[in-house]
């Protein structure tokens, strides 16, 4: 057995793909709460485990509206499967209860008041001490179609919302991090990531969630063909460029990064349910997976000079929308796992 020596940063497993693209539509039936703990606490590799999760703030699995007692019982639930607890995914779409970040004054008024209560549910369990690290995961809540209609005053409006998010995060000792997909209007290219950051201006304190699948898809110009990095005629067999494309892309987010998803690609879009196409993620051994998922890892954890950030404490597998054939059988979560392992032992550390 290999020697696993870095504790650094911890191993978390999501808790959303449980729900997002299923109950609705051509989706699969739900996954409750308690079958993801289970699965993620009964995982191992070589004698390690996950060491927390991420959870989706919205029914059925923890109710944004949830009180201070109920948000106890579910911390200590959570906590009685070994499993300590990290970011959270705020329910900030129109579906939910949330509105677009571009819309009028009441959608971003529900915007921002999703936000707050994940803010203060996300204060309570740091002060339960089962919370020791994680950020508020938001996105644009709005299509790329939408968005083309203004482009520069939509990204204002966005950014102003963010703006007024991070401010109500900072009254509660917590972060946003603001994931980029290329079905996210303003945040569909890493290009239009980095312009809305540098506009929310809110650096540590708003920030980018950089999951490894959906940024890759950044560097083929889905939904922004004039930010494509690799030509149309790009064939996969050419491993140098898509490293030279992914490390471009990393190297300009990385600086707004502040939350991480492993995840695998195979370059291709998808949706299910009621989940617009994004960037497909894949099993950790897909024979049609594009991303060296350690080698790559290392472009969001270390920076240009190689050298570990040592910016997040905790990273997360995403494993939005797998069937839940193969959601629930408990050798995806060991291999998972393993994967997760080695990509601390590459670029983690101890402490």
């Amino acid at each position: 057995m290999a020697a696993h020596t870095n504790t650094f940063p911890k191993l978390h497993n999501a808790m959303w793909p449980g729900v997002v693209g299923k109950g609705s539509g051509d989706g699969e039936p739900i996954i409750g709460l308690d079958t993801l703990l289970d699965l993620t606490a009964k995982a191992e590799y070589e004698g390690q485990k996950f060491d927390g999760v991420d959870l989706w703030l919205a029914d059925p699995h923890i109710s944004i509206d949830s009180d201070r007692d109920e948000v106890k019982r579910k911390a200590d639930h959570i906590s009685s499967y070994g499993l300590k607890i990290g970011s959270f995914v705020a329910p900030i779409w129109g579906g939910a209860g949330g509105g677009s970040a571009m819309g009028d004054a009441e959608e971003r008024k529900r915007f921002l008041t999703q936000v707050r209560k994940a803010c203060v549910i996300g204060k309570q369990m740091r002060e339960l001490g089962v919370r020791p690290t994680g950020g508020v995961r938001v996105d644009s809540s709005t299509g790329v179609e939408a968005w083309d209609k203004d482009p520069e005053g939509n990204t204002k409006l966005i950014a102003e919302t963010f703006r007024e998010a991070g401010k109500i995060a900072q009254d509660h000792g917590e972060y946003i991090v603001a994931e980029g997909e290329i079905c996210w209007g303003g945040m569909h290219s890493w290009r239009e990531n980095v312009k809305l950051l540098e506009m929310v201006n809110m650096p540590g304190i708003v920030g980018y969630q950089a999951d490894m699948a959906h940024s890759m898809l950044f560097v083929l110009g889905a939904n922004a063909e004039k930010d494509r990095i690799l030509p149309k005629d790009f064939k996969w067999s050419d491993t140098a460029a898509l490293d030279a494309a992914y490390h471009k892309v990393a190297d300009a987010l990385r600086p707004w990064t502040l939350d991480f998803h492993v995840a695998q690609n195979d370059g291709t879009t998808f949706g299910s349910g009621d989940h617009e196409k994004t960037g497909r993620h894949c099993q950790i051994d897909d024979p049609n997976g594009r991303l060296d998922v350690v080698k790559h890892a290392g472009y969001w954890l270390r920076n240009d000079k190689g050298d570990l950030t040592r910016r997040m404490a905790h990273i997360c597998w995403d494993g939005c929308m797998f069937p839940n054939a193969v959601m629930q059988t408990q050798s995806t979560w060991n291999k998972i796992l393993g994967a997760m392992v080695q990509v601390r032992d590459a670029h983690g550390w101890r402490e």
